[in-house]
């Protein structure tokens, strides 16, 4: 059927892209081609998309424009695509397929016609074995079909005789063709490039959730073994009742706390705050913990096993990373507590009186800093109903939505409505405050909490 002007061709052509837009999404949808995406090259998927990008170049030539014995058509669309996107292979064999037809149906440009479809087949595979067996993308795929079409009409005007009539075709089908041609690769293109990069994407989001939930699996590890660094079950001292809790913002955080016996009926109590927060604070709070146990259980005075272990901390703390830390030793027979409090929050004693709370302030500087640090010891007498509470930073720094701090009043007024419950009571009355105050807010410290009550 035979058209006289651009308007009847490119509406033709128009609707040719139409179908071209439906048939580029169900190929490049289909297994085999998403196998080819991922360089798996069988001979079945090769065989299929050869099948399918050849009968897309017979579409090609059937929905083409008849002008003076020559079609204007997209012919070569299926062979070029399928060159570039899937190899030689695919390229050459929907090219030998469109040729033949192309052949089989005669015609003044039977021959450059049928020779070209299967030169765009070879030569776009070629480009996809140069381009490292991928696909070159959207602007060499454009630039490639254009040139094809050139050379197409280049050879149209070398083999068909006579000239004149060859140029005649040759000026009619020249640009609507080369538009066509280089506008369906160009869908392609567009369609295969997204594929591309929503696989990747994909790739990329699969890696990155197989990664966080290997960091996931490694921080419960960590937090398991942080949580039995604390004690399992707190010492039974005569004449004393105690009672913990450890609370850390992240999986694995800085605080710690511990309870074990001494030598002569004694119990040393230990609260402590790493700086900083998450896996280096947990490992440096693991160093601090076993060093200073293992000081503490040498037979030495509270002093001396503080001052020994802040030596060799701060001879191994390179990060720059610090801690604070109130390290008491409770006799029940002297009924005495004898601490070293090094730049930690001061405990608080309420006697069992009543009245403002007694603090046990600082007799040294934090550990970690100077391992050379002189260190000095208090001693307070205890009497039956008094309460010391050991806390971390934790507590008192915890802000509610309108950025206020619980702070130590709120602390201290929180004990005096449940000093008469059992340190585990007060420990939780204590807990529940912090979170209710909080609202909302998110945790952002660590928090840490240990009770003693004198029987």
């Amino acid at each position: 059927m035979a058209f006289s002007g651009y308007g009847d061709m490119f509406f033709v052509l128009l609707q040719m892209i139409c179908v071209i837009m439906v048939v580029a999404y169900l190929i490049t949808r289909t297994a085999s081609f998403t196998r080819v995406l991922d360089g798996i090259f069988t001979w079945k998927s090769q065989a299929v998309l050869t099948l399918l990008f050849g009968a897309l170049s017979i579409y090609g030539t059937e929905s083409g424009i008849t002008i003076l014995g020559a079609t204007a058509n997209v012919r070569d669309l299926g062979p070029m695509v399928g060159g570039l996107a899937c190899g030689p292979v695919v390229g050459l064999g929907a090219g030998l397929i469109g040729a033949a037809y192309r052949f089989s149906l005669g015609g003044f440009t039977a021959v450059p016609c049928a020779t070209a479809t299967i030169l765009a087949g070879l030569f776009g595979g070629l480009i996809f074995l140069a381009a490292g067996r991928k696909f070159i993308g959207m602007h060499g795929a454009v630039l490639f079909a254009v040139g094809m079409e050139t050379f197409h009409m280049g050879l149209t005007l070398l083999l068909c005789r006579p000239f004149e009539q060859a140029l005649e075709v040759v000026e009619d089908v020249a640009f609507p063709m080369i538009i066509a041609n280089a506008t369906g690769v160009f869908i392609f293109a567009f369609i295969i490039g997204n594929l591309i990069t929503e696989r990747q994407t994909k790739a990329e989001r699969d890696t990155y959730l197989s990664e966080l939930e290997r960091k996931k699996a490694e921080l419960r590890i960590a937090h398991d073994i942080q949580m039995s660094f604390l004690p399992e079950r707190l010492p039974e001292v005569p004449g004393i009742e105690l009672a913990a809790l450890s609370l850390p913002a992240k999986e694995v955080g800085g605080d710690f706390y511990d309870a074990f016996p001494l030598p002569g009926g004694r119990t040393a109590l230990v609260i402590a705050d790493v700086s900083g927060k998450g896996v280096p604070a947990a490992l440096f709070m693991a160093l601090s913990r076993t060093v200073l146990r293992a000081n503490s259980l040498v037979p030495r005075s509270a002093r001396e096993a503080v001052s020994e272990a802040n030596m060799l901390i701060a001879e191994d703390a390179k990060s720059g990373m610090f801690v604070t830390l109130f390290y008491a030793v409770a006799d029940p027979a002297k009924k005495t507590l004898t601490y070293v409090n090094a730049g930690h929050n001061p405990p608080l004693l309420f006697r069992s009186d009543g009245g403002r709370p007694l603090e046990l302030k600082g007799t040294g500087i934090i550990l970690g800093v100077m391992p050379d640090a002189d260190y000095g010891e208090e001693t307070v007498n205890l009497e039956s109903g008094d309460i010391v509470l050991l806390y971390t930073d934790g507590i008192t720094e915890a802000i509610n939505p309108d950025e206020e701090q619980f702070g130590e009043k709120r602390l201290i007024e929180t004990i005096a409505g449940c000093r008469d419950l059992s340190p585990a009571g007060i420990v939780e009355k204590v807990r529940d405050a912090v979170v209710k105050f909080s609202g909302d807010e998110p945790q952002f410290d660590d928090l840490t909490i240990m009770v003693l009550r004198v029987v």
